[in-house]
């Protein structure tokens, strides 16, 4: 357990996550205008957590072992798909999760709330950037 509290490259990476989601939860209930702790853990929304996470270890990868290391490499390549997917499929998916709980509603079907489609799963350009950024802030200042 000692060795999982001393690894830079985990704690940053959790780091960006959680200020990701406390970021996202806090943007929410100012848009919405009500606090909704689902946020908090949720996929989807500004800034992107994936995006701070991936970003945050490859940065902390870059500063720990060097840009021409196998650490690096690795993440790095991982934050490309990760960030790549989280615009791409993910983002597809809420899109259409949203169209078919409309339909769903204007068809008069009664679902249940639980039973309705997750909407909020990817991520717009602007999130993921905005995520990235952030992953990034996070590695630099604990690097």
């Amino acid at each position: 357990m000692s060795a999982l509290l001393q690894n830079r490259l985990l704690i940053c990476a959790v780091l960006a996550w959680l200020c990701a989601q406390v970021i996202k939860t806090i943007l929410y209930a100012a848009v919405n205008r009500r606090l909704d702790w689902q946020r908090l853990f949720g996929d989807g929304g500004m800034p992107s957590g994936h995006s701070a996470t991936v970003t945050a270890l490859a940065a902390s990868a870059a500063l720990e072992y060097g840009l021409d290391s196998a650490a690096f490499a690795v993440s790095a390549i991982l934050a490309i798909v990760v960030m790549h997917d989280a615009m791409g499929v993910r983002r597809q998916a809420g899109k259409h999760a949203k169209a078919i709980n409309e339909l769903m509603e204007l068809l008069g079907s009664s679902i249940a709330p639980e039973e309705k489609l997750q909407e909020f799963l990817g991520h717009t350009p602007m999130q993921v950037v905005f995520g990235a950024l952030l992953g990034l802030i996070v590695a630099l200042i604990l690097g």
